[in-house]
């Protein structure tokens, strides 16, 4: 197999303004020996970055790829080494993680948006910015989750979604497979194909924005209406109860106009980290909202989003708060039954 590695990826001198999407994909390595040797900074280790750019058009224009020589873990684990197309003996002619992921965010250019299979190669390449000290990446950082937005297209049924891995996908959308997968450069082709093969009109307006740093305090907080939806990310709270407490956290907005409205269906927790109500306007319908908590640190912060339901949908809701009330009930009277036997 011919390896896809350049060594001087094309750096255009001329910076153009206008925006690309940088479909990135990563490999990465683990402790040998699983958590025994595992770092406590970096428990993976990138070992390859691969992408491509994307115009407005969705058509690649550019590439980018470099093997990384490991610095923490050598010895490709079993499982990695059975799915990669190379060795430790290639990974030995690669660079160090900090000037490769350098001259990759120089190759980025001024103006993109990050586009990936699912949220984890965002989360390991700042996980390993960190390990370097390198700075961090601008906030907030948005970015496409296209592993979501083509469940969200594919999944007609209601039925909650299911995670398609890249391979599938590829597969229903009739893709030639004319390389083969688990290759950072490969399967970013892959995806920006997968992309350009959904026809998702306005699919910048679908991004995601990505949580590996919480909001400090309110100044960093992030509120938006974007995708059909109103979007809140809180600052860190200590506790579950202070964050519920906050009239910001719980207050429920029109995802349209932005008014205040009364709920329909008073928040209840569906499960332990998280809340749903219902909310009414009486210029644009119903909608459901939910708080879920997000742990940093031993602390918490939230993610609330708004967005329009239909009578199914509220019926649904209706449905799970009365099924959850008479669990509540059940486990009370087993309880009570429990406690008048001893």
């Amino acid at each position: 197999r011919q390896m896809c590695i350049r060594d001087s990826p094309i750096i255009h001198s001329k910076r153009d303004m206008t925006m690309n999407y940088i479909v990135m994909d990563l490999e990465w390595n683990q402790s040998y020996n699983g958590h025994m040797g595992e770092h406590p900074r970096m428990p993976f280790e990138i070992i390859e970055i691969g992408a491509v750019k994307v115009d407005k058009n969705l058509n690649i224009i550019d590439e980018y790829s470099s093997l990384i020589k490991p610095k923490i873990y050598k010895k490709l684990h079993s499982k990695i080494r059975t799915i990669l197309n190379y060795d430790e003996n290639d990974l030995n002619l690669g660079r160090g993680f900090k000037e490769v992921c350098s001259e990759f965010l120089e190759w980025c250019g001024d103006n993109y948006i990050f586009c990936t299979w699912g949220p984890m190669d965002l989360t390991e390449l700042q996980t390993n910015m960190d390990f370097y000290y390198m700075d961090k990446l601008p906030r907030p950082l948005k970015f496409l989750n296209l592993q979501s937005i083509y469940a969200s297209i594919t999944n007609q049924s209601g039925s909650p979604q299911t995670m398609s891995k890249l391979e599938k996908a590829v597969s229903e959308m009739n893709i030639p497979e004319n390389e083969p997968f688990h290759t950072a450069l490969n399967d970013a082709r892959y995806t920006a194909l997968v992309m350009k093969e959904m026809k998702v009109k306005n699919i910048n307006q679908l991004y995601s924005f990505d949580l590996y740093i919480a909001p400090k305090d309110k100044s960093e907080e992030i509120e938006e209406f974007h995708n059909n939806q109103y979007e809140y990310i809180s600052r860190i709270f200590k506790n579950k109860q202070v964050a519920l407490d906050d009239k910001k956290v719980t207050e429920i907005k029109c995802f349209k106009c932005n008014k205040k409205v009364k709920t329909y269906i008073d928040w209840f927790s569906n499960s332990p980290s998280s809340y749903m109500c219902v909310g009414k306007c009486w210029m644009h319908g119903c909608f459901c909202g939910k708080i879920k908590f997000k742990t940093s640190n031993n602390s918490y912060y939230i993610q609330k989003t708004i967005k329009p339901i239909d009578k199914a949908g509220i019926e649904a809701i209706k449905q799970k708060q009365e099924d959850i009330r008479e669990k509540r009930k059940e486990k009370r009277h087993m309880k009570s039954s429990g406690s008048s036997i001893k």
